[in-house]
Parts: C-alpha cells; structure tokens; sequence
C-alpha cells in the first residue's frame, strides 16, 4: 500500500512533469507549438521551428522538471526522507506529467528529456552511458527518434551492470526497463516513418516530425 509521502511525490512529480514549457516558450514567439512542425510540444519541435536558443531553452528546463520531481521532497522545508524509493517514484510521475500535461488537455512530448533529468539524480552512470549512446547514435543517423531509442535500450543494460551491488538495485532495474518501454512506445509512430523511409532527418528543415 502507498504511503502518504509516495502518493505525495507520484502526485507532485506529476503536476511538474506537466508544465508545458514548449507551449509557454513558444506562445511568447506569438507560435501555437501544436499548429507549427510536427505539432510535438518538446524541445526538438522547438528547436527546428523556432531556433536554437528557444529549443535548448525547452530541453533545459525539461531536464530541470525531471530533477525537480525526483529531488524536491529532500528540500529542507520538507520532512520528508531522501529515501531513494521515492525519487524512483517521481521520476516516472514526471514523464507521465510531460507527456499527458493537465494544463494543454493531456496533449504532451516524449518524455526523453525530463527522462534523463530524472536520471541524473537517481541514476547518474546511466545516464552518462544513454546520453554518450544518444550523441553517438545522432551524430551516425541524424535521427532524433533513433537516438531517443538507443538512449533508452541502453538504460536496462547499464542499471544491471552498474546497479549490482548498490542499495535499490531492483528498484532503479525496474525503473530502467519502465523508463526504456516508455520512449520505445511514444516513439512508435517514428518507428513507422522510418520503416516506410519517410523520417526526416534532423538537419532537413521541410516538414520536420519530431
């Protein structure tokens, strides 16, 4: 049964993970993000659309959801315990937030970079090893989503092989593979355009899909 804490910080992760900071970032250019590009409100959708500063604006502060969501209850204003259970519970929270927001009807991004927020305050060797997996694999394929993929096969196989013999080992695992299916599964529309050959590739600027 959940504790008072764990429903507070599943509950607290989620309204994070749900601030539309495309949407809001976008809205002041005087841009309906979900009317420009692909219509994804992530950083890459504002990136190609609206720049470079606006797009790594985006990535930022969803980076900063998800460390925000996995660390807040150890502020000291709170009693909370840093118990690392409840960080594995804030992380997913916080990805669900982003990609179902509240505050724009459920309408959200991928997750990827509130993901790897998370990552870093619970997972942090993982993360390093997904994201030099994410450079390697853009920089060969020019391909955001494919990227976002091999980021996310990678978390399992790190977890079980630098999680062994820390405490919560089972936890972070589970969290791996739940962090893993979630980008595989809200990137299975790329998947179909890149079996059909219809992904585009980042640097083509026509008809982007993020």
């Amino acid at each position: 049964m959940f504790s008072i804490e764990t429903i507070a910080v599943l509950i607290i992760g989620y309204l994070i993970g749900s601030i539309p900071w495309a949407v809001i970032i976008a809205k002041r250019a005087g841009v309906d993000i979900f009317s420009v590009g692909s219509g994804n409100p992530g950083a890459t959708n504002v990136l190609r659309t609206l720049g470079k500063p606006m797009g790594y604006s985006v990535f930022v502060l969803d980076f900063l959801k998800g460390v925000l969501a996995v660390c807040w209850f150890q502020f000291p204003l709170f009693s909370f315990s840093g118990d690392l259970t409840l960080g594995l519970w804030g992380l997913p929270a916080a990805v669900v937030g982003h990609t179902y927001p509240i505050f724009t009807g459920f309408r959200g991004g991928k997750g990827v970079a509130t993901a790897m927020g998370g990552l870093l305050a619970v997972m942090p060797a993982c993360l390093l090893v997904g994201l030099f997996v994410w450079l390697l694999t853009f920089y060969l394929t020019k391909y955001v989503a494919v990227a976002s993929i091999a980021f996310g096969l990678s978390l399992p196989v790190c977890s079980l092989v630098f999680s062994a013999s820390d405490h919560g080992a089972v936890g972070q695992t589970i969290l791996a593979f739940v962090v893993m299916g979630w980008i595989v599964w809200r990137h299975r529309s790329n998947l179909v355009r890149l079996r059909a050959g219809t992904e585009n590739r980042f640097e083509k600027k026509a008809k982007n899909r993020g």
